[in-house]
């Protein structure tokens, strides 16, 4: 007969490690890399961490703002020297605005929650300053330069949103394939608008699209006053 096993107490058990902001943004950002955005909840975590759902809301707000958090760990990859880009500021502004973008296409379920999420860590801060220092270059007026930052991150969001659906989800293949078809057969007699801007309305590489998107605003930004505001 064997002997019983000795019941271990749990005060003999080696201690859970204390949670922290850090381990569990750290722990949602390696959630997201292998099993997708949609798994990081605070059920999620708190199974990965063992730990309650509960106790994480005292680090995390909610969901939502889990998300935002795993973004600002993100944002961390940016690369804002801009070296890239050349030595004149707009160059080193386009460089910057890439590396974002790019950062993104390799998450794009992440890109897609971006357009809504609101980071506010300190990656995502040093981002806003960045582009606002670059920006401020120009000589553009204070306001235009600060509305300007806004846009310019806007922009290249949705276009990682955008493009990073094409080509991480097949079924947006063939949608954009159907889109294609439909532009290249229109009839001229009743489309002349597109018949005429084609094939440019679907050429060009992607990073020539985003420069020349990222010229469109930044000179729109500079050249543009902001409304006459009421005091």
């Amino acid at each position: 007969m064997s002997a019983r096993k000795e019941p271990v107490s749990r005060r003999e058990r080696p201690a859970k490690p204390a949670l922290s902001r850090r381990w569990i943004v750290d722990t949602a950002v390696q959630i997201m890399r292998t099993e997708g955005l949609e798994k990081v909840t605070m059920r999620r975590l708190a199974q990965e961490l063992d730990t309650g759902p509960a106790s994480l809301y005292v680090y995390v707000a909610n969901t939502a703002a889990l998300h935002a958090a795993v973004l600002d760990a993100l944002l961390g990859e940016v690369d804002l020297s801009g070296r890239g880009g050349g030595d004149g500021w707009r160059d080193q502004l386009s460089a910057v605005l890439t590396s974002y973008t790019l950062v993104l296409f390799e998450h794009p379920q992440l890109a897609r929650s971006a357009l809504v999420a609101r980071p506010s860590g300190e990656n995502y801060l040093r981002l806003v300053e960045r582009i606002l220092d670059l920006l401020a270059h120009s000589g553009a007026p204070r306001t235009q330069v600060a509305w300007g930052v806004d846009k310019l991150l806007l922009d290249a969001t949705a276009t990682a949103a955008e493009q990073s659906t094409h080509e991480h989800d097949p079924t947006s293949g063939e949608d954009w394939d159907a889109t294609v078809r439909a532009l290249r057969s229109v009839d001229e007699a009743t489309h002349p608008a597109i018949a005429a801007h084609m094939p440019d309305l679907i050429d060009g590489a992607v990073r020539d699209r985003m420069r020349w998107s990222f010229d469109v605003l930044v000179n729109g930004i500079t050249q543009t006053p902001v409304p006459d505001r009421a005091d």
